[in-house]
């Protein structure tokens, strides 16, 4: 399966969350290759801190950078080389991210319950509607993250997602838990972290199931699992 963390806009989490699902992904004994498509690099400064803090170079999945067109090109190259890829693109309208797009099964756009995030949300029904146009089988999942445990922003934020047509609203709500970044920072997972933080392990897991379940893909590949 191809899944992109996408959205226009900056500061929603799509690099933190898209390592830490192919880290979720590959503990699960899939071949995960994670594409890089950010110019900023968080997810290969991530890689790098990961490296570090595991000393080793076996980080449980494969790192790439990629830009322009290439991230379509590239990707389909070795789609069929690996089990699942993710890749991470920047907080902008991009080649990158349209390409990312044209060739992904799921697109995950992660939207913080604020009044500039979702605005944004307008921007992205846009990109979606545009690239169906090549790739209509695309499902566009939409998701609440670092959000407040509770309040009337999450309930507004959920009725203005589930107004945009072109975008499905998924409740796997990821609260905005100190864990995540300290886990970042150490270049490990929130479910390698400690001490644990069972609450931020439990949202992670819940949105791993639904953006990887297997009726979102029906070209999916058998598991390879590593020897």
């Amino acid at each position: 399966m191809i899944i992109t963390l996408g959205g226009v806009k900056g500061g929603e989490g799509k690099s933190t969350l898209a390592t830490n699902l192919a880290i979720c992904r590959s503990t699960k004994g899939y071949d995960v290759l994670l594409v890089d498509a950010d110019k900023q690099r968080s997810a290969s400064d991530f890689t790098l801190a990961r490296k570090e803090t595991l000393a080793s170079s076996d980080t449980g999945y494969t790192a790439i950078q990629l830009q322009s067109t290439a991230v379509r090109d590239e990707v389909q190259h070795l789609a069929s080389k690996y089990d699942d890829i993710i890749i991470d693109v920047g907080g902008r309208d991009t080649v990158e991210q349209r390409a990312a797009i044209a060739i992904s099964q799921v697109y995950a756009i992660p939207v913080v319950p604020s009044s500039y995030d979702l605005w944004a949300l307008e921007q992205v029904a846009s990109l979606i509607e545009e690239g169906r146009a090549f790739n209509p089988s695309l499902h566009a999942l939409c998701f609440l993250n670092k959000s407040p445990s509770r309040g009337k922003d999450i309930t507004d934020a959920i009725a203005l997602i589930q107004d945009l047509t072109q975008l499905t609203y998924i409740d796997a709500i990821l609260v905005d838990r100190k864990a995540w970044r300290d886990a970042t920072a150490k270049g490990v997972s929130v479910i390698e972290y400690i001490p644990r933080n069972p609450k931020a392990i439990d949202e992670l897991w819940a949105l791993y199931n639904t953006l990887f379940d297997p009726q979102l893909d029906t070209k999916h590949k058998p598991n390879r699992r590593r020897q």
